[in-house]
This record gives structure tokens, C-alpha cells and sequence, in this order.
């Protein structure tokens, strides 16, 4: 069974003291209450499928948004993660990523050059050393210890966008920038097991050394097995500046829906920070029990999901 619905929007302006503030969906819950399910940040269909075919396969959730998302970090027409990644301003194509699976054992790199795979790194990152986090050289250094092997990630297109952005030199973050940014993915196992990803090339043509939310646990990336995990995308900085992800996690356990805790946690974007307007987050969320939910700062984010309909076949939904 397949199925497209557009996005509801929704004004709060009496609430949040803005004039609109649309929802992404309305109420749309992503899987039957226990049942496996993958669902991903953006319209990454062929990520989502090989996550889902994992799963299905009585694989673990770990592994579903690893594999997930390495679709997309070998995509070269992505132009916001991995391989084909736009550079920083000085043409250097910088990854970050992280994984965090259901009793809270993490992993992230950050600032990795060379590497095709920054995702895998980090579960290593989570499985072999005492650590959470490694970043630039120390993290390439590791990932090479490893067995991965280097690689240009600068593709040709990437390349000339960058030539492109140095005819002026001006940096603007774009909202919805080519439809798609940062993936973000969660996964329930068919043991009711939670586990999620995040991966990412960062900002197009940012200062080199920087690095956004999605490596940063409680930002990009956070779940608790116990009540289920949140993904953001967007502007990385709102998110940092929020701890949004981890934010949403603790309303959710709090006994707030997916929809309510994501909608919440833009709300406080929206007060605190200055320029709302100009950039986009996206914030998606999946409860233990396989509710889920989602809120962001403007029109035309999107999800992919997969999960266990009636019947007990599989359904595949996009929401744009």
C-alpha cells in the first residue's frame, strides 16, 4: 500500500506569538502501536527501502539506519551528505555524523575528511573505544586503523557549485535548500528495539572547522529505548542551540505525543531565537510504541516511512 498527502499547515500565531507556523502533518502516525517501522527525514526513498528491507528481514534497528543512510552518503547526486557533498568555503568536503541505539550507547565523528562512510565510523567510534565523539584527523586516522579506505568525495558537480558560490562569496542558508538536507532516521526492530542515525556533509560553503547538530548527541540525534527518539534537520545551530532532539525525548516521556513534543520544541526556536524566519528546522520523532510525529519552522519539509500495515504487509508513505 502506498499513499501521498500534502502537508497541513497550521497558524499558532495566538500561541506562539507569530504569525504562522505550519505543521507538517497533522496527527499522522507512522506505524501501529509495536510495530517495526523506518521512517527518515526528507523524501530518501531508496535509503528508507534498504533500512526497511532490514528490519523486515528480522535484522536489528541498529543496522536498518546504518545501512539506511549509507544509501545516501554513496549517493552522489545528494548534495548535502556524503559523497557529493557540497564543500566548505574552501573546497574541502567535511562529514559529521552519529548512530545511538536503545540503552543509550552512541557514537559520532565530526569534521572527517576522505571517508565515504562517516556513519559506519561512528558505530565503530561507539563499538571500539571508550569514547562517544572523534573528530578531523584523529577521526580519519581511526577509520583508516579500521579497514576504511579513503576516497575523494568531491564530486565534479559539487565542485562547480562551489566555483559558482566563489564568484560572490556569499554565504546565505537556503530554506529547503534542493528539497533535501541532513538525513536523519529512526528504526523499530521486530523486537521493539530503537535505534537511529544521522548524517550529513553540513552547510554549503560554511567556514572550515565547522561543525553542525548532527553528530552532537541531544541535538541532531537522541532516543531513549524506554520512550522512543527524535531527528532533527535544518539549520544546525537553532538545533544545538535548543538540545532539541533530547528536548523532545523528555516531553515525549513527560506523556506528550510525538506531534505535541516536536511542535514544542520549535516553539522555543521560535522565542528565543532571533532570525526564525530566514532558516529551516525540522524536527521528527518516533515513540517506543510506534507513534510518531513531526513539526517544522517552514512549509516543505518531507518524511519517508516504512512500516507493518493491516494485514501485516508493508506499507510505504511520503509526506510532502
Amino acid at each position: 500500500m502506498s499513499s501521498r498527502r500534502k502537508f497541513v499547515r497550521r497558524a499558532l500565531g495566538g500561541l506562539l506569538g507569530v504569525s504562522a507556523f505550519p505543521s507538517v502533518f497533522a496527527s499522522a502516525p507512522p506505524s501501529p502501536k509495536g510495530g517495526p517501522a523506518v521512517v527518515s527525514t526528507w523524501k530518501n526513498v531508496a535509503a528508507n527501502s534498504k533500512a526497511w528491507q532490514v528490519v523486515a528481514g528480522g535484522g536489528s534497528a541498529l543496522d536498518a539506519v546504518e545501512q539506511g543512510v549509507m544509501v545516501a552518503e554513496s549517493d552522489p547526486k545528494d548534495l548535502s551528505v556524503g559523497y557529493g557533498g557540497r564543500p566548505d568555503r574552501d573546497g574541502r568536503v567535511t562529514l559529521d555524523a552519529c548512530v545511538m541505539e536503545h540503552s543509550g550507547n552512541c557514537g559520532a565523528v565530526c569534521f572527517l575528511e576522505d571517508i565515504e562512510h562517516p556513519v559506519s565510523v561512528a558505530r565503530k567510534v561507539m563499538e571500539h573505544t571508550p569514547h562517544v565523539m572523534l573528530a578531523g584527523s584523529g577521526a580519519q586516522r581511526f577509520a583508516l586503523e579500521q579497514g576504511f579506505e579513503k576516497k575523494d568525495l568531491l564530486t565534479e558537480n559539487a565542485r562547480k557549485a562551489w566555483k559558482e558560490w566563489k564568484k560572490k562569496e556569499k554565504y546565505q542558508p537556503i530554506i529547503n535548500i534542493e528539497n533535501h538536507d541532513t538525513i536523519g532516521m529512526l528504526a523499530i526492530d521486530q523486537s521493539g528495539q530503537m535505534a537511529g542515525a544521522c548524517t550529513t556533509s553540513g552547510l554549503a560553503f560554511k567556514i572550515n572547522g565547522r561543525v553542525g547538530d548532527s553528530p552532537i548527541i541531544g541535538a541532531g540525534l537522541y532516543l531513549d529505548g524506554e520512550v522512543g527518539g527524535a531527528v532533527a534537520t535544518g539549520l544546525g545551530e537553532a538545533v544545538m542551540k535548543s538540545c532539541g532532539s533530547f528536548l523532545i525525548v523528555e516531553l515525549m516521556r513527560q506523556g506528550w505525543s510525538p506531534e505535541a513534543a516536536c511542535r514544542e520544541a520549535l516553539s522555543r526556536i521560535v522565542k528565543k531565537q532571533k532570525g526564525y524566519r530566514s532558516f529551516q528546522v525540522g524536527f521528527l520523532a518516533l515513540r517506543a510504541d510506534g507513534e510518531g510525529g513531526a513539526y517544522s519552522l517552514h512549509s516543505g519539509f518531507s518524511y519517508m516511512l516504512n512500516h507493518t500495515g493491516e494485514g501485516g504487509n508493508q506499507a510505504s508513505k511520503s509526506w510532502l
